[in-house]
C-alpha cells in the first residue's frame, strides 16, 4: 500500500472516527470498501470490527456462567484439588469456601511449586485479592482496567451480589482476534452439522447427541454426556488443542476450533461407520 494511500485511509478513518455514533454503519461501510480495494486485509478487517464490536458489548454477554467455572475449595487439601488444576490447566484458579456464591480470593497455579518444594504451603496466604465486576461492565472499560491493574480475570456478580460468572482478560481479547473468520467457523444460523464440499462434516460442539445419532444413524449413549463434545473430549481425554485428531468408532475426528476452556467444531471423516459404542 501507498503511503498516499494510507494517509487517506487514515483520514477518512479519524474522520468518522471523531463524530458521533450515528456513524458507525458508515464506518463499517468504509472498512469493507477499504478491504475491497485491497487497502487492508481480512485480518486487518476483522480485528477492527472487533474492536468497535467490543465497545458495545457487556460482561454478560461473554463470562463463564457460574455452572461452568473451575474452581478450588479452600477445604479440600492440595493432593485433592492439584490433580484438577494440571487437567484443567489452567493459570489461575477462583478460591471458593462453602459454594460458588463465595469466592475469597485467585490461586495462580504456579503458587503450587511452593507446595512440590516442601515448603510451608498454606493456600489461604497464597490467595490474591478477587476483583468483582457487574455483568453490565463494558468490555472496552474492562480490558483497560485489567491492563491498568494487570489482573487477568475478575468475577462477576448480579444485581443482588451474587456470583453469576466470571470473565478473564483472553476471554475479552478473543472477542477481537477471535472475530476472524476462516473455513472452519460457524454461522450462529447455521445447523449443527453442515456437509461439505469433500464430504466431509463440520459438527459443532454443542450438537446434542441424540441428533448427532439420528443425523449419522449411530447408537451413542447420552447417559454420561448430552453433546458430541463432551463425548470427544472424553475420547482425547483432555480438552485437545486445533488441528489434534482421533479416530474413534467409526469417525476420523480432527479438531477445528478450541480455546483454553472449550470446544467449539470438529471436522468428521467417516472412517468405517459403526452402530455401537
Amino acid at each position: 500500500m501507498s503511503e498516499l494511500k494510507k494517509s487517506k485511509l487514515i483520514e477518512r478513518l479519524s474522520h468518522f472516527l471523531l463524530r458521533g455514533p450515528e456513524d458507525r454503519e458508515q464506518l463499517f461501510e468504509l472498512l469493507k470498501s477499504s478491504y475491497e480495494k485491497n487497502l487492508m486485509d481480512a485480518d486487518s478487517l476483522s480485528m477492527i470490527e472487533g474492536v468497535l464490536q467490543v465497545s458495545e458489548m457487556q460482561v454478560r454477554d461473554i463470562m463463564i456462567p457460574r455452572s461452568q467455572m473451575d474452581v478450588i475449595d479452600i477445604s479440600h487439601p492440595p493432593e485433592k484439588f492439584i490433580p484438577f488444576v494440571i487437567e484443567t490447566a489452567h493459570s489461575r484458579f477462583p478460591v471458593i469456601e462453602d459454594d460458588k456464591n463465595d469466592v475469597i480470593g485467585i490461586l495462580l497455579a504456579k503458587d503450587l511449586l511452593k507446595y512440590y518444594a516442601g515448603d510451608d504451603f498454606e493456600i489461604r496466604d497464597m490467595l490474591r485479592p478477587t476483583v468483582f465486576i457487574p455483568e453490565s461492565k463494558r468490555l472496552n472499560v474492562l480490558l483497560k482496567e485489567f491492563r491498568g491493574s494487570r489482573n487477568h480475570i475478575a468475577i462477576v456478580v448480579d444485581e443482588y451480589g451474587g456470583v453469576s460468572g466470571m470473565v478473564t482478560i483472553e476471554d475479552v481479547l478473543e472477542q477481537i482476534v477471535g472475530e476472524i473468520e476462516d473455513e472452519f467457523d460457524f454461522d450462529e444460523t447455521e445447523d449443527n452439522i453442515i456437509q461439505d464440499k469433500n464430504g466431509h462434516y463440520r459438527v459443532k460442539a454443542s450438537t446434542e447427541i441424540e441428533d448427532f445419532n439420528l443425523y449419522f444413524n449411530v447408537n451413542f449413549s447420552n447417559e454420561e454426556f448430552s453433546t458430541i463434545g463432551g463425548l470427544i473430549i472424553h475420547a482425547f481425554g483432555h480438552l485437545p488443542k486445533r488441528d489434534e485428531k482421533i479416530t474413534f468408532e467409526g469417525f476420523k475426528i480432527t479438531i477445528l476450533r478450541a480455546d483454553s476452556r472449550k470446544l467449539y467444531s470438529v471436522l468428521l471423516e467417516i472412517d468405517s461407520p459403526s452402530n455401537s459404542v
